[in-house]
């Protein structure tokens, strides 16, 4: 396996990178303070285990947060890199074969993440001294660990594959993380109790495509969300099964596509609506709000150029797609209206709206960063900023286009999603004080994401890691703190929790709407302080940047 040539040159020189140095040392680091705050002073074993199930839970769930982050990172740049710099044909003509090549690939971009767990072993082997958790435990959380890593990574080189940049292939991997990991837990969530026999069932698996309920079984956690995710048991086994088959399809799809004929793309180049017949025009002008095949027009006097240049040279910018996307959202929002006038009796409005609020939230933090987090650094990467230098505008005209392009097609895409908002309010009216603060935090959330992708941007060079540095920022913030909510208790104190937790928006939204479980904290005040701040700054820096981007070479 170490022949194995491309091992060679991915695995050992992501280990002779000094940030994969850094990496090790501080999540060592992390897990070693994690221990010893909870380490009993007497010196004695706790045998109710609750201290070390308590530092068990904070850790599980972080590194199952970072397996599903980090995994799909380096597969989903890998193979479609290799094509981009013309060194994909060299390699399907080389002595290798597919699957040798396909395998290089895989625990070329896994022995790292592997890597990491290893080094977690003490700690978890720490929680086994201090009384209360088995080996087999810990045994099940790390098989958990493994197999989302190794699902996530092959799913990743299979979207690698079909990418034609490393940016778009970031920005699908993570969309279908989106869906494995949360979305699949949204038909039981509603749907629990509800359908039985062989619909039931089939809600069930689908839980479990989910890695998040099989590790909340084996931490034996009730207590994050009290519905749709605590099932009647089994989670881990069926959990095995779905990610053994997803892995072993995505890896022989993979194979499959590592042949010469990836590099053929014929396709129909399809007929301009402008240049048809009168009675065809007529047709799709009324059978399309917009025409995909119509010629565009011109860029008006008083519209930016640069905001125009985006929406067209952005796929997902087309006002098609936006139509498409916000249509998407649209019906999602008519099924959460349905299930807030069928199920509000048994959930009660504010536990809905906790589960609005968390669509919103994911879509600011999936869509944000996939449209922000290329708008300096692809200019950069493709030499188009020289481009825009020789142009007569201003970089606030550059600059300004470019933010609205994305915070246009994010809040079209938000707006979608209020309908469900005006049924709670026609079921509780008092609830509208309440829906306006959750907004509001959902508002700030979506600024502060475009603001600190575009910041990112402007930092680095290569756009690909750009996306993961934005993605990995904002999902630490809204996910990664939420790790010590988990531990209030064990090892950290109530006081230590709303700290924390008020430089989260996703709380602060939840806490906003009410949901059951953060509607003791105070929080919404001091998450608009902290989003401004951070917002103030990010922009800040950007402009300071793209300033200095701007100056003669």
């Amino acid at each position: 396996m170490i022949n194995n040539p491309i091992i060679q040159r991915e695995l050992v020189g992501t280990l002779r990178n000094p940030r994969a140095l850094a990496a090790q040392v501080v999540l060592v680091a992390m897990l070693c303070a994690l221990v010893l705050l909870r380490w009993p002073d007497d010196s004695q074993v706790n045998l109710t285990g609750a201290e070390a199930q308590g530092v068990l839970r904070v850790f599980g769930y972080g590194l199952l947060v970072g397996m599903i982050l980090l995994s799909p990172v380096f597969p989903a740049t890998s193979i479609v890199k290799e094509r981009v710099r013309g060194t994909l044909a060299l390699l399907l003509n080389s002595s290798m074969s597919r699957w040798a090549i396909l395998f290089g690939k895989l625990v070329g971009t896994l022995g790292f993440l592997l890597l990491l767990l290893l080094l977690s072993l003490p700690a978890a082997a720490a929680c086994v001294a201090m009384g209360g958790v088995g080996v087999g435990q810990i045994a099940q959380m790390y098989l958990v660990l493994v197999l989302c890593a190794t699902q996530y990574a092959a799913m990743a080189l299979l979207v690698s594959t079909y990418a034609r940049s490393t940016d778009a292939a970031l920005r699908i991997t993570y969309g279908l993380v989106l869906l494995l990991a949360v979305v699949t837990l949204g038909p039981h969530q509603f749907l629990q109790g509800l359908l039985t026999g062989s619909a039931g069932v089939a809600i069930e698996w689908i839980r479990n495509v989910s890695p998040l309920p099989a590790m909340m079984e084996i931490l034996g956690d009730t207590g994050v969300i009290s519905q749709g995710l605590i099932g009647p048991g089994g989670a881990m086994v069926r959990y095995i099964a779905i990610a053994l088959v997803s892995t072993g399809v995505f890896l022989i799809w993979t194979g499959i596509r590592l042949h010469q004929r990836i590099f053929d793309h014929a396709r129909d180049q399809g007929k301009i609506t402008d240049e048809r017949s009168t009675g065809i025009r007529v047709f799709r002008r009324l059978m399309y709000i917009v025409d995909p095949q119509k010629r565009t027009g011109l860029i008006g006097p008083l519209a930016n150029p640069v905001m125009v240049k985006e929406f067209r040279c952005r796929r997902f910018g087309r006002l098609p797609w936006i139509l498409r996307l916000a249509g998407f959202c649209l019906v999602l929002s008519f099924g959460l209206m349905l299930a807030t006038t069928s199920g509000s009796m048994d959930w009660g409005v504010n536990d809905l709206g906790g589960v609005i609020v968390l669509i919103q939230m994911a879509l600011v933090i999936l869509i944000a960063p996939s449209l922000a987090s290329g708008l300096i650094s692809t200019e950069v990467e493709s030499r188009g900023w020289v481009l825009l230098q020789t142009t007569p505008m201003s970089v606030w005209t550059i600059v300004s286009g470019k933010l609205l392009s994305v915070v246009w097609t994010l809040f079209l895409i938000l707006l979608a999603t209020l309908p469900c908002y005006v049924v709670m309010i026609y079921i509780d009216p008092h609830q509208m004080h309440v829906i306006l603060q959750a907004l509001g935090c959902v508002l700030a959330t979506a600024i502060f994401a475009i603001a600190l992708s575009a910041m990112v941007s402007s930092l680095f060079s290569r756009t690909a890691a750009s996306t993961a540095t934005s993605y990995a920022v904002l999902v630490g913030l809204c996910a990664g703190t939420m790790l010590v909510w988990l531990s209030e208790g064990a090892p950290f104190g109530r006081g230590v929790v709303e700290t924390v937790l008020k430089i989260n928006p996703v709380a602060a939204a939840l806490c906003a709407i009410q949901a059951r479980a953060f509607a003791d904290y105070d929080l919404v005040p001091a998450i608009y302080w902290t989003l401004g701040t951070g917002t103030l700054i990010c922009l800040f820096v950007l402009a300071a940047r793209t300033r200095w981007l701007t100056r003669p070479r």
